[in-house]
Order: structure tokens, then C-alpha cells, then sequence
């Protein structure tokens, strides 16, 4: 493959951040642009030696790349005074210069020829992508993926792979638009031969008008999937039994039913047995917190099956999985408080993290009490769409604390039931110093975001040392 230069347009965003480290472990010159950078993808592409540039300055032109591969932040949007939001795409379609999107360039250079396995669904796609690549990696398949984190297993969001027989990739497949010149969903573009449907909720408002357009979206998905492929189904989601019933032409099995059918679990949420139609055929023991992980490990032992590895080589595999940057990441501890970092954002997501943390807490009589730290960032969020959705979703907090900053809705009304347990601050430092004012020995803070949340992780952990004089 002849190498190039592409600038990426966006290029800090989770996925947009994967395709710069695999085009750059490809060969090909990468640079890129982007504003309001954050860790962890920032972190990566330095390390990997691309030059970052802040902004969308036309005077980027000047770099003469080979192609521009546009994110899906980009749009053709103006500011309210008048200009271009996005005044280097502009120049691009002035000029008339050579561009496509991320999904499309992902494809015709890194998956065609590969055996696509592909991870979709409103949640866990992350962790469960990233399961299943351990797997394979642990069964010597040298797979490459596409992540859009940072798996603990591997430390990168995203490599090519080994060059086996079986040219294995796995990819999160995301549902969200793919360019603002192609609002097709991004997975559409990935043609996988194993799909995983982990969930099907309504979420990303501001794109789709309601869950059946979700619907449709995804069944778009399974019309990609081969005869001769697999589609791995959450058994117990009435939203993914419609999307099976517009037609499916591929081997399916399900996980997670409560019928007993296809892939179960027998045991606690960290210790538990696998079964397929009710025979043990693995075992996991691990860290990992609630019932939400146990189903992505049940969908990630299904798919890697489907390339040759056996359940309980798979299972065995897990119990050595580190998880995922921004999944329950322990950020610090001081005075016996644990300040945890989570990516969750989405009510549902929320709650199973939650009550996930609730579950792995010492029995009643312990003192730990869990402060969840929420930030309304997501798109849906900020249209405030599943606001009534909140209040529940937190009941297994013993605080709650929300940063109000940059919502056009005011989270008090919506978290009233909550009563005096909920505080509410439009700045992240009125945030640190309310939860400083309520800390206590012993206390589990959990901050979730799909962004950096203004460094609260950092300011609360040194707020604590400040706290209690300790260093």
C-alpha cells in the first residue's frame, strides 16, 4: 500500500484518535487537528508522534496532505455572528481538495480482505470490544482492533494486528452518523462477518427522532452480515427481537436470556460459571463489577467462538482482563476515600454502574457510602431528552452531585425525589467544594462523564490531601 499523507479533521475524538495510530502504524504521514483536547486519546497521539494543531484554520491548507479524513464533530455549521464554524472545511469544498470520512477510509484501507468482527450496542460496546480482543490475543490470533478507549491489556486504543491466516480485526461499532455528508450509521461501513448486539436503547437525540430509527439503523447492520457469519444477540431486549424480525439471513445466538437459552451465567456478577443451553462450559473470576460485564463477557465468549476458540479457553482468558481506561478507574485514594473515574452518561449506564459498585461494597454495617458525580455532557443529556430518567437511575447513591454548567435545563426539578441527598453547582469548582464540605472516611466518589469533566478527578484527589494534610 502506497503511503500518504492524511490530516484528520477531529482527530482527538475516541474513534477518529484509532484510525490516526492505525494509519500512522500503516506508514503514512498523520496529522491532524482538533479543539478542547483531553486524555486520554491526546495523550496517545503525542506518544505516538503526531503533531496536533488547535483549531480549524484555513492556513492548514498548507500542509498539502494527500486526503482529508473529516471526523463526524465536523459540520457546516456558523457561529452566531456569521462565519463558518468550521472555516477549514470550507476550504475544502472550495478548492474542491480530496476528502472522506473515517468509516470509509477505515475500511478500504484497514478492513477489507480482514475477518470483521464488530461490537454494537447503546452500551458496553467499549468494554466488550475490548474483552474480545484479549481473547483472541490470548489465543495467539494476533487480532488487530479498534477501540474507542484505551483497553488496560494493551495500553493503545488501537493496532493493525498480526498478518495470520485468519487476519482477525475487532472494531466498537458505533451507531452514530458517519460525516455530515453521510448519515448513514458508522457501522455500516465496517461489513462484519461476527456482530455483537450487546443493547438497543434510545439514546444520541440529537441525531435520531426515536428508538425505531435506532432500529432501523442497526437492522442496516445485520443486512451487512454474511450467511455464513454470526450474529451474537442480547436475548432479553424486545427493541433487538424487532430489529431480528425485519430479517436476518445469518446463524444467530443469544446470551443473557432468562429463558436458559444460549450463553448464561450461574453465580455472582465476579464469579461465575458459563453455560451454553444449560452445559457448563467455562469459568470467569475477576474484579470486574455487576451484571452489565458479566453479559458483555457471555457476548464475547459467543463471538470468539465463532473464529475457533473454545468457551473455556475464552472464559480463562477473562480472568485475566484488566478492563478499560474510564471504566470504574480508580483515579487515587486518600484517607481511605477512592476517587473512581466512569465513562457512564447514559441513565441506564448510570444505574448499572451504580448499583455494579453497590454490589462490591462490604455488607450493610460498613461506613462506605457512594457520592456519585454526574456531568450531563452527552448530546441526549444536553437536550435533556431522558431527564425524567435521571432521578432513578442514581438511587443507589447515598449523594449525588451534578454540574449543571452548559445544560439549557436546570437538573433540580428532575432530581427533586432525591431530596436533600442531591446537590447542584454550575461549575466544576463549586462541585469540589460542595462534595469536600459532605466527604467522609471511607467515602467511594465516582465521576462520570463522557468528557474530561474539568479535571474534577485531579481536584478532588488533591482537595482531599489538602483536606486531611496528607501529601
Amino acid at each position: 500500500m502506497e503511503s500518504m499523507h492524511i490530516h484528520i479533521l477531529g482527530i482527538c475524538g475516541t474513534f477518529m484518535g484509532g484510525v490516526a495510530a492505525l494509519a500512522r502504524e500503516a506508514g503514512h504521514k498523520v496529522t491532524g487537528c482538533d479543539a478542547g483536547v483531553y486524555p486520554p486519546m491526546s495523550d496517545q497521539l503525542r506518544l505516538l508522534g503526531i503533531d496536533l494543531i488547535e483549531g480549524f484554520g484555513v492556513e492548514q491548507l498548507s500542509l498539502k496532505p494527500d486526503l482529508f479524513v473529516i471526523g463526524n464533530v465536523i459540520s457546516r455549521s456558523h457561529l452566531p455572528d456569521g462565519p463558518a464554524k468550521f472555516p477549514l472545511m470550507e476550504a475544502i469544498l472550495d478548492q474542491g481538495l480530496p476528502y472522506t470520512s473515517g468509516p470509509q477510509w477505515l475500511y478500504e484501507h484497514v478492513l477489507f480482505g480482514r475477518h470483521v468482527l464488530a461490537v454494537a450496542g447503546t452500551h458496553g460496546k467499549t468494554t466488550t470490544t475490548s474483552m474480545l480482543t484479549w481473547i483472541l490475543e490470548q489465543s495467539d490470533l494476533q487480532p488487530g482492533f479498534l477501540v474507542g478507549g484505551v483497553p488496560l491489556n494493551f495500553g493503545v486504543s488501537a493496532r493493525l494486528g498480526g498478518d495470520t491466516g485468519r487476519k482477525l480485526f475487532v472494531i466498537e461499532a458505533d451507531e452514530y452518523d458517519t460525516a455530515f455528508f453521510d448519515k448513514r450509521s458508522k457501522f455500516v461501513h465496517y461489513r462484519p462477518r461476527t456482530a455483537i448486539l450487546n443493547n438497543l436503547e434510545f439514546d444520541h437525540a440529537d441525531i435520531f427522532d426515536n428508538l425505531t430509527a435506532i432500529e432501523r439503523q442497526f437492522h442496516h447492520l445485520v443486512r451487512t452480515v454474511p450467511a455464513s457469519g454470526r450474529i451474537v444477540v442480547n436475548g432479553n431486549q424486545a427493541s433487538l427481537k424487532r430489529v431480528l424480525a425485519m430479517g436476518c439471513w445469518s446463524e444467530t445466538v443469544q446470551f443473557g436470556s432468562q429463558n436458559g437459552l444460549g450463553w448464561i451465567a450461574s453465580g455472582t456478577h465476579n464469579d461465575f460459571t458459563v453455560l451454553y443451553n444449560g452445559v457448563a462450559v467455562g469459568h470467569v473470576r475477576w474484579s470486574l463489577q455487576g451484571e452489565h460485564n458479566q453479559n458483555n463477557a457471555l457476548a464475547a465468549i459467543a463471538a470468539a467462538q465463532h473464529v475457533g476458540v473454545p468457551p473455556d479457553a475464552a472464559a480463562a482468558a477473562l480472568c485475566s482482563f484488566q478492563n478499560v481506561k474510564r471504566r470504574m478507574e480508580l483515579r487515587g485514594t486518600v484517607a481511605g476515600v477512592m476517587v473512581y473515574d466512569d465513562f457512564a452518561h447514559h441513565p441506564s449506564a448510570i444505574e448499572t454502574t451504580l448499583e455494579g459498585l453497590k454490589l462490591s461494597l462490604p455488607d450493610v454495617t460498613s461506613k462506605k457510602r457512594i457520592l456519585a458525580v454526574l456531568e450531563p455532557r452527552s448530546n441526549t443529556m444536553k437536550l435533556g431528552t431522558m431527564k425524567s430518567q435521571l432521578a432513578n437511575s442514581l438511587n443507589a447513591a447515598d449523594l449525588v452531585f451534578c454540574h449543571s454548567g452548559g445544560l439549557d435545563w436546570d437538573p433540580t426539578e428532575p432530581l427533586a425525589s432525591l431530596g436533600s441527598a442531591v446537590v447542584v453547582a454550575d461549575s466544576v469548582d463549586e462541585l469540589v467544594k460542595q462534595i469536600m464540605s459532605k466527604v467522609q472516611t471511607d467515602d467511594v466518589i465516582v465521576c462520570m462523564s463522557n468528557g474530561g469533566f474539568g479535571g474534577i478527578h485531579a481536584k478532588l484527589l488533591s482537595a482531599l490531601k489538602m483536606k486531611t494534610g496528607l501529601n
